[in-house]
């Protein structure tokens, strides 16, 4: 049997998550030996290349230490060049997009947060940013009106029949709705962008109970009962909260901002949404859920009555931590360790969109 191909190159388990932890750490010595291992195979900058994958990936950790030079960043722009102009080509023939071309983890959402971390933003992110805003202008097909972002292939490249319009932070819409919010607080702003923040928020507010909504429950007229789940990071309620209070805050809209807290403060208290959570990762485990009632906690107007609730998802993520088998960022011990070390010196979590 081969040996499988190590992930060097890739920031969600290879050793590029690796290095971004010894960057956080302050161990820039460990960090350039785990980089020069991650770049021994060379680089992609092809079709495959994203945020957490790539030269992207590579930008956003040697960026992280404030490395990041303009040959690397040269490369990166060509990918989002690329990318964008296939995406505005799609747009024109009139088809639905796939996930990949603007969820966060594969697609135009994650290089927007990339370009985001810059000190100074390309004019290349407007334009990204003006495609994710057009992507509120319905779709016809077949003569019925569809959302811009609905999409026919689930997150594993699989076809769903008559689509699907994904809500989760990673490959749905509660993807954009944070980016476009953080760019608005970071003084980035594209016409039309206050007004696509509404109408992601407001979808979230009908069908963000569920992980993704099928043709059949987009043409009830009552909203989707809720579906249990666990409240986590990638899907779940946790992470659409977050990316509400963004909303919230983008828009000075104070009663969105109570209702997303108290979504955290719910979860958070309840056995039962605790109990479906399994494991200690960041995609969809307790670090994942520390890290994001950190960043809540820390635009709240109440911060005070989070700390309990993190207190709790640390011991529980403490408890857990060294029962994960894997090494990495996502879904590994070094994203469980960068949670439960508590700190964001580099901006580590400008990776998931809660900062």
């Amino acid at each position: 049997m081969n040996a499988p191909v190590p992930r060097t190159q890739d920031l969600s388990e290879g050793m590029l998550g690796v290095a971004l932890l010894h960057i956080e750490r302050g161990d820039l010595t460990s960090a350039r030996d785990t980089l020069r291992q991650a770049v021994a195979s060379g680089v992609s900058a092809g079709g495959n290349a994203s945020l957490f994958h790539g030269a992207p990936a590579l930008e956003f950790v040697l960026g992280r230490a404030g490395h990041a030079d303009n040959a690397v960043r040269d490369v990166v722009d060509s990918v989002v060049a690329a990318r964008l102009e296939a995406a505005r080509r799609r747009q024109a023939s009139g088809a639905l997009p796939r996930l990949a071309e603007f969820d966060l983890i594969r697609g135009l959402t994650g290089l927007a947060a990339l370009l985001l971390t810059r000190a100074d933003p390309p004019p290349l992110l407007d334009q990204v940013l003006a495609h994710l805003v057009s992507l509120t202008q319905p779709v016809d097909v077949g003569g019925r009106a569809l959302p811009g972002w609905w999409s026919m292939d689930g997150p594993g490249h699989e076809e769903i029949p008559g689509g699907h319009g994904n809500n989760g932070v990673a490959h749905g819409i509660a993807g954009p709705l944070a980016l476009l919010s953080l760019a608005a607080r970071h003084g980035v702003q594209v016409p039309g962008q206050r007004d696509a923040i509404e109408v992601f928020a407001r979808w979230l507010d009908r069908y963000g109970c569920r992980n993704w909504i099928t043709l059949g429950e987009l043409t009830t007229a009552d909203p989707p009962e809720p579906m249990p789940a666990r409240p986590s990071w990638c899907y779940g309620q946790l992470g659409i909260a977050r990316a509400q209070q963004l909303a919230a805050l983008a828009l000075n809209d104070p009663a969105r901002q109570h209702s997303a807290e108290n979504t955290v403060m719910s979860v958070l208290t309840d056995p039962a949404c605790l109990s479906r959570i399994t494991d200690a990762t960041l995609c969809h485990g307790w670090a994942g859920l520390l890290a994001i009632a950190r960043a809540m906690a820390g635009d709240s107007p109440a911060p005070k009555r989070f700390s309990p609730l993190i207190d709790d998802l640390t011991e529980r993520l403490a408890a857990d931590l060294d029962r994960l088998p894997k090494p990495g960022f996502m879904e590994g011990r070094v994203g469980a360790h960068l949670a439960l070390g508590g700190t964001n010196t580099t901006g580590w979590t400008r990776a998931l969109l809660i900062t």
